[in-house]
């Protein structure tokens, strides 16, 4: 469909003269406005988020919008790639959906594609991040490789194209069948554990193949991040004990014919905005990479993992970007001779999306003002699941004489914790306007839930100018079909 082929009419305006009483009188009120008490200007705390990891060089902030494939423009509608994104919501099925821009993928890897020059790479695009078969034809196309966590992963990876010698086998529970079809492609794979590397060996044996393999080893190094998103410290279930490191490579001797053993991997967490950390990581991974070799194997691969942070707060923080990530590790790689590994997902992909959503409506219980939304945790957990800050703001302009007020917008889903935000400073809204969660690309329609019976949404993204759907919505004709024939 043609941008030129999109049609624009604003939402009508709703509005209230008072708190709402009785939810099922919504029609017979004129004006909606909150209680006095309730209101009050928008401030930088409102916007920050209270778990952002402190960091040992400030953070720097530019007083400038947030600019990137998302922008309000001086009308005051939200852009997607030059595309009204009210224009968008009204040329396609009217439920939530996920907006992306091509071109703002294809920006974010060159981003790290040049960050990487001078060095022997390879860039594996985290699937879990986001699983959509487009999207990863179109990284597979742009030179990228993949990095696994799963069996059908595995197999999404090998159906969109990827080259299996540029794929990498994560996981700390990988099932030996997945291990079987790993070894037969060439695929690079983790070794996490002691029972991990039992099933790599065997599945070598039944596969007839010598398996390219890497040691997980836990540098026990703090991100200062979530706890949920860390995985590289000293109580993660990822990763082999540093202490334990002998024993590995005593079992990678005894299995010749089943294992090679060419590279070392640490995964430290997500969310990382201090890029000191990949460089504590990696020196304590060359250092046991010069252990390794002494031994007598031939150790070419430094896999750093992935984890880089976004401005998921669009206050205008200036965070590390890719160049600065690779440069703290660039001599490093260099002075051993390495081929560098880098795991990127949420930064590649992240910021890339929206979750677009119509407001159902507004309501208060006296004290707190809440929006109501179509779109829920079932289409958008990280909110819930770790009280994830999610930039929102509404697709269109309000009413010039609209009051800002405190918002918590949530959805349907019956449950307290189904938000999208607290506290958000926002217009008081219309029925039926337009309201993004911004930066939803990433662990957001991957972690996509049925809950409720809501169906996943659609994907579309803006490619040349043009809306294209990339994934079609669930339907409730799908979900009976699960139980035909029983």
């Amino acid at each position: 469909m043609a941008a030129s082929h999109l049609s624009h009419s604003a939402p009508h305006s709703l509005s209230f003269s008072k708190p709402l009483q009785n939810p099922t009188k919504l029609t017979f009120y004129s004006h909606f406005s909150l209680p006095k008490a309730q209101r009050r200007r928008l401030s930088l705390q409102a916007v920050l988020s209270e778990n952002l990891p402190k960091v040992s060089s400030p953070i720097k902030t530019r007083n400038r919008k947030f600019h990137h494939c998302f922008s309000k423009s001086e009308d005051g509608f939200l852009y997607c790639e030059k595309l009204k994104v009210q224009e968008i919501m009204e040329a396609v099925e009217k439920r939530p959906f996920y907006l992306y821009s091509k071109d703002q993928i294809t920006r974010n890897f060159e981003a790290y594609m040049n960050a990487l020059e001078g060095l022997d790479y390879i860039i594996g695009y985290a699937i879990k991040a986001n699983n959509n078969l487009k999207i990863l034809e179109h990284l597979r196309g742009l030179g990228c490789g993949a990095v696994l966590v799963s069996g059908n992963e595995l197999k999404l990876a090998l159906h969109a194209g990827f080259d299996p010698t540029k794929c990498v086998f994560n996981g700390n529970g990988k099932l030996l069948e997945d291990l079987v079809l790993a070894a037969e492609k060439g695929v690079f794979v983790n070794v996490d554990s002691e029972f991990d590397l039992e099933n790599i060996v065997t599945a070598a044996r039944i596969a007839g193949k010598r398996v390219p393999v890497l040691l997980r080893i836990n540098p026990d190094v703090d991100p200062q991040v979530h706890p949920y998103v860390a995985t590289g410290n000293k109580n993660s279930k990822f990763g082999i004990r540093n202490e334990k490191l002998q024993w590995f490579l005593d079992a990678a001797k005894s299995h010749p014919n089943e294992l090679k053993l060419v590279g070392a991997h640490c995964h430290l967490g997500s969310t990382i905005t201090k890029v000191d950390i990949f460089r504590d990581a990696a020196l304590l991974m060359v250092n046991y990479i010069d252990e390794i070799r002494a031994q007598g194997f031939e150790i070419s691969y430094l896999n750093i993992g992935g984890g880089l942070g976004i401005d998921y707060h669009h206050t205008g923080a200036v965070l590390p970007t890719p160049m600065d990530l690779i440069n703290t590790v660039r001599e490093l790689v260099l002075s051993r001779g390495l081929n560098l590994i880098i795991e990127p997902g949420r930064s590649l992909i992240a910021n890339t999306c929206c979750l677009v959503n119509r407001i159902t409506g507004v309501k208060t219980n006296g004290t707190k003002n809440f929006i109501v939304i179509d779109g829920s945790m079932a289409e958008l957990i990280r909110p819930s699941l770790y009280g994830a800050y999610q930039h929102i703001e509404l697709v269109s302009p309000p009413a010039p004489d609209t009051e800002v007020s405190t918002f918590d917008v949530v959805g349907p889903v019956c449950e307290s914790a189904d938000f999208l935000g607290k506290d958000r400073e926002l217009p008081t809204p219309s029925k039926g306007a337009g309201l993004v969660v911004h930066d939803a690309g990433a662990y957001c329609m991957s972690m996509a839930s049925t809950y409720n019976l809501k169906m996943r949404p659609p994907e579309y993204w803006v490619e040349d100018g043009s809306i294209v759907k990339i994934r079609h919505e669930e339907t409730f004709e799908d979900h009976l079909r699960f139980y035909e024939g029983l």
